[in-house]
């Protein structure tokens, strides 16, 4: 199962710092990729290329200006999509149907305020509490759930850095000169 994260909305003015953040959980938390849409950031596009160089991948990072024709393009091909809202049906209701289901994931999250048409387009709207809160922590925690922790244990190729887990200090082994 792939799962693809969908930002919806990116301004630069307003989200440079939160869209790449939810790049980096989604890249951390055990996604394939993001997609992000809006407005063209190309500094939000090579932060998130710089990290996965550094510290591996495989993680795509794509911009498509239309998220209406993603959208539409991975639910043609049978990826499900679901839209991480706080209007959904509570994810401990659905997680363990989304889990099971072997389909590729499309992952929406917003960032203006999302147009109606997604929640119809949308397979599942799920909620992650039904707070007002961060789509950082939401993509977080669905993912989390998703893989059940599993992404602790996940190793990134191609990294040219690693950090040993320890209780005190910070332990960095370099993997690849670079």
């Amino acid at each position: 199962m792939k799962v693809y994260v969908l930002r919806m909305g990116h301004r630069i003015s307003r989200d440079k710092r939160i869209t790449t953040h939810v790049g980096l959980a989604a890249r951390a938390f055990g996604a394939d990729g993001i997609i992000i849409s809006g407005d063209m950031d190309q500094n939000v596009l090579s932060t998130l290329s710089k990290i996965v160089e550094v510290w591996g991948g495989p993680f795509t990072i794509r911009y498509e200006r239309d998220w209406r024709r993603v959208i539409e393009d991975y639910k043609r091909s049978g990826w499900k999509i679901i839209h991480l809202t706080m209007y959904g049906i509570p994810l401990p209701d659905v997680i363990e149907s989304i889990r099971m289901d072997p389909s590729d994931k499309l992952v929406i999250v917003g960032s203006e305020k999302v147009p109606g048409i997604v929640y119809k387009l949308a397979d599942l709207n799920v909620a992650v509490t039904s707070q007002p809160h961060s789509e950082v922590s939401a993509l977080a925690v669905f993912l989390d759930r998703l893989f059940e922790g599993r992404e602790f244990y996940k190793e990134f190729t191609s990294a040219k850095l690693k950090i040993i887990p320890q209780e005190r200090g910070k332990k960095i082994l370099k993997l690849i000169e670079g």
